[in-house]
């Protein structure tokens, strides 16, 4: 067997396990099994996802996602600041600037350091994806306060691509809604062909909102900085925010800025421990 270090990170109660995987360790198993026994909660480390760290030739470094259920995903806004803290406290880089690549394309963060320590990162999101194929949602044109039967009832629904697949819903009172309910059928609607991520809103004030997000091939999470970003998308698109927004998520607060077709995520990411495993 091959002993492997890892360190347990989340953004926002977004949890991840991060391995090196630079040195090709891993090559040859199969990620998607090795995460669905490292993500076992109360069995393994427990975790929404595992991102592993791989070399790049066309970025600083490669991140590679696999969910809770295996499947790889592809693009998180909170695993991508947890690898690139990760990066840097472990001298695989020094820059705070990087680039990296993602199956979503490159992206770029910015890491704000005090005392040696990344203590928020600020990823470049791009430009949403509005486009119902690109999405991919099944039809054309775009899903901007449109109507979907789900469970026999109608809700209006915004749907985008942040990098993944994004289904946005603005409720009433997002605590009091059912979101394990409806959150699976939405998810796995035959609208959406590679299954969806869910986003439930609630408008505060014109720069704040509350969400809860089922994540696709995870279920309910503490947080998710590609859905609280493609929240505040639909939100602006349907007129009931400003382009700078604070989210409320279950696990923190992310700042989120829209504006000229960019957005923007600030947040911070955490280390919870470092160990030693054998696969």
């Amino acid at each position: 067997m091959a002993e492997i270090r890892f360190w347990k990170m989340h953004g926002l109660g977004n949890d991840y396990v991060v391995i090196d995987n630079r040195d090709g360790k891993l090559d040859g198993k199969d990620p998607g099994e090795i995460a669905k026994k490292l993500c076992r909660r109360r069995f393994s480390i427990g975790a929404d996802g595992l991102l592993l760290l791989c070399d790049s030739s066309v970025a600083d470094v490669k991140m590679r996602i696999f969910n809770a259920d295996g499947s790889e995903a592809e693009m998180c806004g909170n695993g991508i600041r947890c690898l690139a803290k990760y990066c840097f406290e472990n001298n695989v880089t020094r820059k705070t600037e990087l680039r990296i690549e993602t199956l979503a394309g490159i992206k770029t963060v910015w890491l704000n350091i005090e005392d040696g320590t990344v203590r928020s990162v600020t990823v470049d999101m791009e430009s949403p994806i509005l486009e119902r194929p690109k999405i991919p949602m099944a039809g054309d044109g775009r899903c901007i306060d449109e109507e979907l039967e789900v469970e026999g009832e109608r809700f209006n629904v915004t749907c985008l691509s942040v990098g993944n697949p994004h289904c946005v819903i603005f409720v009433d009172d997002v605590d009091d809604f059912p979101v394990e309910k409806f959150g699976p059928k939405f998810e796995n609607h035959p609208v959406f062909p590679n299954r969806t991520n869910v986003e439930f809103v609630e408008i505060m004030r014109n720069n704040e909102i509350k969400i809860r997000v089922w994540e696709r091939g995870v279920g309910e999470t503490f947080a998710c900085g590609t859905g609280a970003c493609a929240a505040v998308v639909a939100a602006n698109l349907t007129g009931k925010i400003s382009n700078e927004c604070i989210v409320h998520l279950l696990g923190g607060d992310l700042h989120i800025e829209y504006g000229n077709d960019r957005i923007l995520m600030r947040g911070a990411a955490e280390k919870s421990f470092e160990g030693i495993l054998e696969i």
